[in-house]
């Protein structure tokens, strides 16, 4: 079964700077697609960068030149690199893979917050 595993979150002050990361268990390919999400209180979640493999990585908007995808060097790992954090970008944040069988897993999410 394959989980996805969150690290990295916690509180950080506007302009600070956080790395999340992404550990997969369970998978023995390298898994296809990689992606963070987000969901802010009161609001959808959404992607908020992808990477897939063989492209380049894709980013919302509103982190676009802020924040950096990349995989790890451990097979099936994965990086948020997340600098100018904004209160905006406070959020539970959701690792996603889809190994490229069909199937897509999910995190459990951990938390950013963004605050003085």
């Amino acid at each position: 079964q394959v989980q996805l595993l969150e690290s990295g979150g916690g509180l950080v002050p506007p302009g600070g700077s956080l790395r999340l990361s992404c550990a997969a268990s369970g998978i023995i390919f390298t898994i296809n697609t990689m992606a963070w999400y987000r969901q802010a209180p009161g609001k959808l979640r959404e992607l908020v960068a992808a990477d897939i493999s063989g492209r380049s990585p894709n980013y919302a908007d509103s982190v676009k030149s802020r924040f950096t995808i990349s995989r790890g060097k451990a097979k099936n790992t994965m990086h948020l690199e997340m600098n100018s954090l904004q209160a905006e970008d406070t959020a539970i944040y959701y690792c996603y893979a889809a190994p490229g069988d069909g199937m897509e897993h999910w995190g459990k999410g951990i938390l950013v917050t963004v605050s003085s």
